[in-house]
């Protein structure tokens, strides 16, 4: 059976890695995002009203919210959003979502947002449990930007 090469071997937690987004998803909210930043938050919602699963617009909508409660919904939103997303590509509660995967960065921004959020409308219990999952999830997290 060690030569069975249909019996997988891993090492540690299983890793997921989401699919990428569409490149029409990818590519309005690179566009978005350079608009002047007066326009950027309504260009972004355009992005995300479109692509409401692109976990990315998501996270960036909650960065260019006019204030925090607004920020947690679309946070909150995004995280939700993204488990469906981890469920969907096979995790099951538990193994690393690591930032090293491009595709995982959207999940990761908005979960990142919502331990933001939540702290500055001082829900501190889900702050915690935010940041403690984000470092359950990349034992290397050092924040948005990824490990390091």
């Amino acid at each position: 059976m060690a030569n069975d090469p249909s019996v997988p071997f891993t090492a540690g937690p299983p890793e997921t890695v989401l699919p990428p987004p569409p490149e029409a998803a990818a590519a309005g909210l690179r566009a978005a995002l350079d608009r002047p930043a007066e326009e950027r938050r309504a260009a972004v919602a355009e992005v995300v009203a479109a692509h409401p699963a692109y976990l990315d617009g998501w996270a960036h909508l909650a960065g260019l919210a006019r204030d925090d409660v607004e920020a947690y919904a679309y946070a909150r939103v995004g995280y939700h959003r993204g488990l469906d997303a981890l469920r969907g590509s096979g995790w099951r509660g538990s193994g690393y979502v690591r930032w090293g995967y491009p595709d995982n960065r959207g999940f990761l921004r908005a979960l990142d947002a919502l331990r933001a959020a939540a702290a500055a409308i001082d829900e501190q219990d889900e702050a915690e449990r935010c940041a403690l999952f984000l470092r359950q999830l990349d034992p290397d997290w050092k924040g948005v930007g990824g490990p390091g």
